[in-house]
């Protein structure tokens, strides 16, 4: 097992963390045949322009269109991902905090992912409650994932769970945002992850959740770039850290990071920050 570095990195001051986008792995219908090489170069490549542009860290992420909405993974789409996980790890420093998501909700797949390839998070899409998605009704069961952590002893990997995104809403009404993220502490989730595209919406989210969980990390999951990275991040108001992508990439979406823009966002980040 690789070293993951300090356990409590969660929430220490604004954690940048780029959002690495895979290609549709082996084991998916929409895979190319015989690009997996190239899936994995433009990933280690994605995640050297993080690691050099100052991100805290990268969050790996399957892109395969269809997914799941459970726990169910392909065999060869874990073994895809475990070599990419490692590939990027041996490519970054120790300090460079490398996550793992099986879209759409194999946690504890996430997690045998990254413990045995030295990744220090994973995101769940639901670990409470539920969502309804295109690919049908996501269901928690964090039972089920905390018992596989203990057996595998993965409690050193941390859960950044979604609590309001593009990926979760709680089904069925009657609970706040608030609501879910506590719930989500008290079934062992180490961080919540919530989206706006609303920047005033984004902010009384945050302070609410901040109210009714004091010491709960929270990541922005989206709709950040460079013009309001210091007001959602930069400020005393603004959220402990983010996933952000596409605002990096060169190409649009999907596309490799580039370095430079990386490093004048986290610059933007650390500025607000002082």
């Amino acid at each position: 097992m690789l070293d993951r570095g300090d356990a409590q990195w969660l929430g220490r001051k604004p954690v940048v963390l780029g959002m690495i986008h895979l290609q549709p792995l082996p084991g998916t219908p929409f895979h190319r045949e015989g690009s997996f090489p190239q899936i994995l170069r433009t990933a280690v490549d994605s995640a050297r322009a993080l690691y050099d542009g100052g991100a805290d860290g990268g969050l790996i992420q399957t892109v395969d269109r269809v997914y799941a909405p459970g726990e169910e993974s392909d065999p060869a789409r874990i073994a895809a991902l475990s070599l990419i996980t490692r590939a990027v790890t041996d490519a970054v420093g120790p300090d460079f905090r490398v996550g793992v998501q099986l879209m759409r909700n194999a946690v504890q797949a996430s997690l045998a992912v990254a413990k045995v390839a030295g990744g220090a998070f994973v995101r769940a899409g639901a670990i409470v409650g539920a969502t309804l998605t295109t690919h049908g009704m996501v269901e928690a069961d964090p039972l089920a994932v905390m018992e596989y952590r203990k057996k595998i002893d993965a409690w050193d990997v941390k859960i950044i769970a979604e609590v309001e995104s593009m990926h979760y809403t709680w089904f069925g009404g009657g609970r706040t945002v608030a609501d879910v993220a506590r719930a989500a502490r008290q079934v062992g989730a180490d961080a919540v992850s919530l989206c706006h595209s609303d920047e005033a919406r984004v902010l009384e989210m945050i302070a609410s959740v901040r109210a009714a969980a004091p010491d709960l990390p929270i990541i922005l999951a989206g709709h950040t770039n460079h013009d309001n990275a210091a007001r959602l991040l930069g400020s005393p108001e603004g959220a402990d850290g983010v996933f952000v992508g596409t605002c990096l990439e060169g190409d649009g979406w999907g596309s490799a990071i580039v370095a430079d823009k990386v490093k004048a966002y986290v610059d933007i980040v650390r500025a607000g920050a002082r």
